[in-house]
């Protein structure tokens, strides 16, 4: 009887005095936002985009819709990189009328 409460502690310090781990819980801040994309969303049924960049998701654009429904789009698509490229372009003409 002595042996197995002996064992027993001998565990119980090996699990208290165990080093450290790296090991991190999985939050949910940290969680992708985009799960899944749409190629096609139109155009005029979006009310505002937001767009998310964070260390453990690739970049994500989220649209939310005139119906208050968001839907994340592939950033990808080719109507969404002209805009991007629009928008670039608009921000650079603007820093040059103010300097």
């Amino acid at each position: 009887m002595d042996s197995k409460i002996l064992a027993l502690v001998a565990l119980l310090t090996l699990a208290i005095w165990s080093p450290e781990t790296d090991a991190k819980p999985i939050s949910l801040v940290e969680r992708c936002w985009c799960r899944s994309t749409l190629n096609t969303v139109p155009q005029r049924s979006i009310r505002e985009i937001k767009f998310l960049h964070t260390p453990s998701c690739p970049f994500q654009v989220i649209a939310k819709l005139k119906n208050n429904r968001e839907v994340c789009i592939n950033p990808k698509t080719k109507w969404l990189q002209q805009y991007l490229k629009n928008a670039i372009n608009k921000i650079k003409k603007s820093k040059k009328r103010s300097e």
